[in-house]
């Protein structure tokens, strides 16, 4: 009897005393070895909006997804084959050479920023107060133009695909599609690529796709949808990240929303718009605002260039269809008053030139119409005007590296009646300087054909580049 209760003692002390604390620790050594798909990094050397930084702090930026979300077993081979951890082995070891060129940038960039270190450029080297850091934005600048590399999906066939008009309000979507196309950062090699970009073009699906009076939106996202469906199914990419490095681009007010039908397309990419609305859905840490640029011929003959400021008599002009609610405000306030220096049309009167009054007023305003995107932003940057950006949830283009306070004027939806106030309230020594860093800013806003170093090709490229360094990603197959 007493060697029965000895030995039932000794075993109950094995089970707590061994079994369990082993049982622990194997559990905790497998949550600890779990990786995320996705880690951000926390260096600010690039400013985000309020948006961007409420957004990484509740962890809505990009939460890392379940093991097997979303992810179909690849054609020909069974779940845990061999043929498949073969892949996934490659896919993950792509995965970290990219990344280890990535943090070796953001390391040179994180020392150019703390020691205020300048880099030689033949072209441009960056300075002055519209850079938030100069400094910091040359040496991000200078690592993209040696590291940045784009694959293209080579699928899918125009005019849905790789094509976009070129011309008209929405042209910079068909110039920046084909520029990429033909650029020297798209590489054939999808494992040396840094960002995958999916060649939809909104405005040929609202153009060549979109049935007249059909109010249903399911056709028009079921063609991004099947595409994704079709790369993710054909190639390991998407899959990998579950489409964090991949993006779109689309300058057309209907993207957000075609884009929003693939769930992981809205949530994870970045996506490069025009209608870069903060209130429908827009991201500022993840997604990229891109400028409307309206070239009436095609490029920027007769576009660039204006008096200097004592030759512009009149305070503030605007002329356009009232589409919206700001506008709206803004013609009941200000339509046709009889005050010269303030001349705001629905329509010009036909003895006025639109480009003429530009380049003879000071201001220019830029409202919201139905969406927050507007040509006339950049169009007064290119005549010399100083933009007057009337706009509510908007996410400036490049506003992690350009300081849009010193060459444009934010003004409030409620400060509309107070509008020639607040301009006449500007001294002329600071609308003298604003007027002058609106043109040393321009460079970054032109469009060249072929691209020039710092254009506005170049600095959406870079604002993808920004997104895609401030992120570090895992293989989403690995645990």
């Amino acid at each position: 009897m007493a060697d029965s209760s000895s030995s039932s003692s000794s075993s109950s002390k094995l089970v707590y005393f061994v079994i369990f604390p082993l049982i622990f620790l194997s559990a905790l050594v497998i949550i600890l070895n779990q990786k995320p798909s996705t880690s951000y990094n926390s260096w600010p050397y690039f400013h985000y909006p309020a948006a961007a930084a409420a957004s990484r702090a509740s962890g809505a930026v990009a939460p890392a997804p379940a093991k097997h979300d979303h992810l179909p077993m690849k054609q020909g081979t069974k779940n845990g084959s061999k043929s498949d951890k073969s892949t996934s082995n490659y896919n993950s070891d792509n995965l970290d050479m990219v990344e280890a060129s990535l943090a070796q940038a953001r390391e040179t960039m994180h020392e150019a920023r703390l020691n205020n270190e300048t880099s030689y450029d033949p072209d441009y080297v960056p300075e002055g107060s519209i850079y938030r850091n100069a400094n910091a934005f040359h040496r991000s600048y200078l690592e993209m133009e040696k590291l940045f590399k784009i694959y293209v999906y080579e699928d899918g066939d125009p005019p849905l695909f790789h094509y976009s008009k070129s011309k008209g309000i929405l042209g910079i979507e068909g110039i920046l599609i084909h520029q990429i196309e033909i650029s020297k950062f798209r590489t054939r090699d999808p494992g040396k690529a840094h960002v995958y970009f999916i060649p939809l073009s909104v405005q040929s699906i609202a153009t060549y796709a979109y049935v007249i009076h059909n109010r249903a939106w399911s056709p028009l996202q079921n063609i991004a949808r099947d595409y994704v469906k079709l790369i993710s199914t054909k190639y390991p990419h998407w899959n990998r990240t579950l489409g964090r490095d991949h993006f779109i681009l689309g300058c057309h007010d209907w993207t957000p929303t075609i884009s929003h039908g693939v769930p992981l397309l809205f949530k994870n990419s970045i996506r490069v718009l025009c209608n870069a609305n903060t209130s429908e859905g827009f991201k500022p840490s993840i997604d990229v605002s891109m400028p409307e640029i309206y070239l009436p011929e095609g490029t920027m003959d007769g576009l660039i260039g204006g008096p200097p400021p004592s030759d512009r008599s009149v305070l503030v002009f605007y002329a356009g269809g009232v589409h919206g609610p700001i506008r709206q405000m803004l013609m009941d306030q200000w339509k046709d008053n009889k005050d010269p220096e303030v001349q705001i049309h629905e329509y010009l009167p036909k003895n006025m030139s639109y480009y003429d009054v530009f380049r003879r007023s000071k201001y220019c305003i830029c409202p919201s119409g139905w969406e927050v995107a507007s040509p006339r932003m950049v169009e007064a940057l290119y005549m010399g005007c100083v933009p007057v950006l009337l706009k509510e949830n908007y996410a400036k283009p490049f506003d992690d590296v350009l300081d849009w306070s010193t060459f444009a004027v934010d003004v409030r939806v409620d400060e509309i009646r107070d509008l020639k106030k607040i301009l006449m309230g500007i001294s002329t020594e600071k609308y003298v300087e604003m007027q002058r860093e609106g043109i040393r800013v321009r460079r970054h806003f032109e469009v060249n054909f072929p691209p020039k170093r710092y254009d506005v090709f170049h600095m959406v490229l870079h604002s993808i580049w920004l997104r895609r360094i401030n992120v570090q990603l895992h293989d989403a197959h690995e645990t």
